[in-house]
């Protein structure tokens, strides 16, 4: 199925902010509640050990993200890494989604930071969930390439999948917030208000969902996009990940430099 590059409406500069942040609280609540990328902890791990990366910095950050589960994961005793959330239109609420996750280990980055020029003072292990998606393929291949040009390591994770046997996934995630919006903290009348008198959340959650279906990338596309970055000494690792029986596969492309090679490598796609 061909890649179509539709807009998702929460991302428009004039949807309401307010809105957008409840959106993205959702989101978040969703990604959380289904532990949706703690399959890749094992993952970004080891190759948080293999840069020697004591801190992350994750781009298009929402609400939080995976982060208040996953922060949780990564952390090793005598070892603490440290996660900067940013995003282009930073959600100053968020620090109460994650203030009891991991203490000390994640901070608001205040400042709008966009993903294909970030700011030379985060430095760090950048990492984009269920967000590059939301770039076309000049801008996606601008991330990359920025990444390379700071020589910071970069990890790109999607659970959205372009395939007709998980559009049906989509609608059940735009039910999620009829169920769960009683439960998601901090408590807001707003909220209640348009999710079920005014129902603009649900609504946004299906549509942007369709549309984040159409647009991600496939594995194969990812490779193709990092073949044409500039870059030596550059390792890519790129592929489907899944770890449990059940769970979608998790398409990542993983790029980290090394000191000990003349050219650009790709590894074998891993399990």
């Amino acid at each position: 199925m061909r890649r179509i590059h539709w807009i998702e409406v929460h991302e428009q500069p004039w949807f309401p902010s307010s809105l957008r942040d409840e959106i993205t609280d959702a989101l978040q609540f969703g990604l959380n509640l289904l532990k949706a990328y703690a399959p890749v902890a094992p993952l970004l791990r080891s190759v948080l050990d293999s840069t020697d990366s004591q801190s992350i910095i994750d781009m298009c950050s929402g609400g939080g993200g995976p982060w208040p589960d996953l922060s949780q994961k990564l952390q090793r005793d005598g070892q603490s890494i440290h996660i900067w959330l940013t995003d282009k239109y930073p959600h100053l609420g968020a620090s109460r989604n994650f203030k009891s996750a991991c203490k000390n280990c994640l901070s608001l980055y205040r400042d709008p930071v966009d993903a294909m020029n970030v700011p030379l003072e985060l430095r760090g292990f950048r990492t984009m969930f269920t967000s590059f998606h939301h770039f076309s393929p000049l801008e996606a291949l601008a991330i990359l390439q920025d990444a390379v040009n700071a020589r910071q390591g970069i990890g790109i994770f999607e659970i959205t999948r372009r395939d007709p046997s998980t559009i049906g996934l989509m609608f059940l995630w735009a039910l999620l917030p009829l169920v769960c919006t009683p439960f998601i903290r901090p408590f807001r009348l707003s909220r209640l208000f348009w999710t079920y008198v005014v129902p603009v959340i649900p609504m946004v959650l299906l549509m942007d969902g369709v549309v984040s279906w159409l647009r991600t990338y496939r594995a194969d596309e990812l490779r193709d996009m990092a073949e044409k970055i500039s870059a030596t000494r550059y390792r890519w690792q790129i592929g489907e990940y899944s770890s449990t029986f059940g769970r979608p596969p998790i398409t990542y492309a993983i790029g980290y430099p090394t000191a000990s090679m003349a050219s650009t490598k790709f590894d074998a796609t891993w399990p």
